[in-house]
């Protein structure tokens, strides 16, 4: 052996002791959150808000912009309470999604607050994507998920002038912190799922007579949401479910979500979640994590290439992962780029 090359090797080696070094102390850290760390904690105050507003008629093609103009009113509303309140933040992340521009399907400022909104015609769309974030997204961190949904739109729009495309920006649940218990936990997920299956068929109902495909964009923690879901989703139209910057789904394979959508994995060269240790372990009563990798062959889904960026990169414009999610939901899967 030359020298060279045992540097090499032992260079090599070196970067191997370390990543092992680094999941065992993350593997270490997630037990501790999940079993150590009390399950509640201090918050900020409650921020005063109004309920939802009362639509006098069912949600329908015709109702749509009804319903836009009224959750416009009642996001004014609650920008006027919370800035009432003195929280700064929250007043402006109502007050922007209250813009004349913004299409709100559904919006509840109470709590951390939801939010579904559309871009593009969701009445006369051929194919919609529905993107499902992870943790840390609120009302308060919205505009970066407003981005997201936003850069896909115009990639779809641009690319693709002829096809009628609609993106939603469902944030329709609770999400975990990404330091906290319920993140490293399926019970959020659990929660979210039935209103994500009731969400899917509100779509499939809204763009009748010849519902449109649909395609399930999960982001971190919302892979968990979409891989509980997944069974509840036929007959209602969802083509594809691509994971991306995903910690594990809780199914040992693609083919346990039960499911004839296409299964798609993506996860960035610099992403951190890859340094999330793959269990799954029931410890006091509690399931910690979330078992295999989705994008390692074992887990059987079709991976794509989502370039060097990081676990908030997957739709910036210009990535590749950009490119690849327009293709999923475009159904031009032969042009999808492997990884």
């Amino acid at each position: 052996m030359t020298g060279a090359t045992g540097e090499r090797e032992r260079a090599v080696r070196g970067r191997g002791g370390r990543r092992q070094r680094l999941r065992r102390t993350t593997l270490a850290a997630l037990l501790t959150a999940a079993v150590v760390l009390p399950l509640s904690a201090a918050t900020r105050p409650q921020i005063p808000a109004p309920p939802p507003a009362a639509l006098t008629t069912p949600l329908t093609p015709a109702t749509l912009t009804t319903a836009y103009k009224a959750n416009r009113e009642n996001a004014t509303e609650a920008a006027r309470m919370a800035a009432a309140h003195g929280d700064v933040s929250r007043a402006a992340a109502d007050r922007a999604l209250a813009s004349p521009s913004r299409h709100l399907l559904h919006f509840d400022a109470r709590g951390t607050g939801r939010a579904t909104e559309v871009f593009g015609d969701l009445a006369h769309a051929t194919r919609v994507a529905v993107l499902v974030p992870g943790s840390d997204t609120t009302l308060d961190t919205y505009a970066r998920f407003h981005t997201a949904a936003e850069a896909l739109y115009r990639r779809l729009a641009h690319e693709h002038p002829r096809t009628r495309t609609a993106v939603v920006a469902w944030l329709g649940y609770q999400t975990p912190a990404t330091i906290s218990t319920a993140a490293l936990t399926p019970g959020r997920a659990g929660q979210a799922a039935p209103r994500l299956r009731e969400f899917i068929h509100e779509v499939h109902t809204l763009t009748a007579p010849e519902p449109a495909a649909v395609s399930l964009l999960c982001h971190s923690y919302g892979t968990v949401v979409c891989a509980r879901t997944a069974p509840t989703l036929t007959g209602l139209g969802v083509t594809d479910i691509a994971l991306v910057g995903s910690p594990g789904t809780g199914a040992d394979t693609a083919a346990a979500l039960h499911t004839s959508a296409r299964i798609w994995a993506a996860r960035g060269a610099d992403d951190w979640i890859a340094e999330v240790p793959h269990v799954h372990a029931d410890l006091f009563g509690t399931t910690v994590g979330f078992g295999t990798d989705p994008v390692s062959p074992p887990f059987g889904a079709r991976v794509f290439a989502a370039g060097p960026g990081g676990h908030s990169d997957y739709f910036a414009p210009g990535s590749a992962s950009l490119a690849n999610l327009a293709r999923i939901v475009l159904g031009e899967t032969t042009e999808v780029t492997r990884a």
